[in-house]
């Protein structure tokens, strides 16, 4: 029975599937978080720029009111 076990073939198809499934779910994480740290950092460097745009446009106004 033991060497029938250890020559069965049909399982070692299911077993690399689900390997090659693994590997790609672990993949697909490792992309995630590379993502969304990219993201995150482009995200932050925008909200930088609208704020240093908006303090600027707020000192041109006032400069402006002021000559009035």
């Amino acid at each position: 029975m033991l060497k029938k076990f250890l020559k069965e073939e049909k399982a070692q198809g299911a077993i690399e599937y689900i390997l090659l499934a693994g590997g790609i779910i672990v993949a697909a994480v490792v992309i995630f978080v590379i993502y969304k740290n990219i993201a995150e950092t482009a995200g932050n460097r925008t909200e930088e720029t609208v704020q240093q745009s908006a303090v600027g446009v707020q000192t041109a106004v006032n400069r402006e009111l002021g000559q009035l």
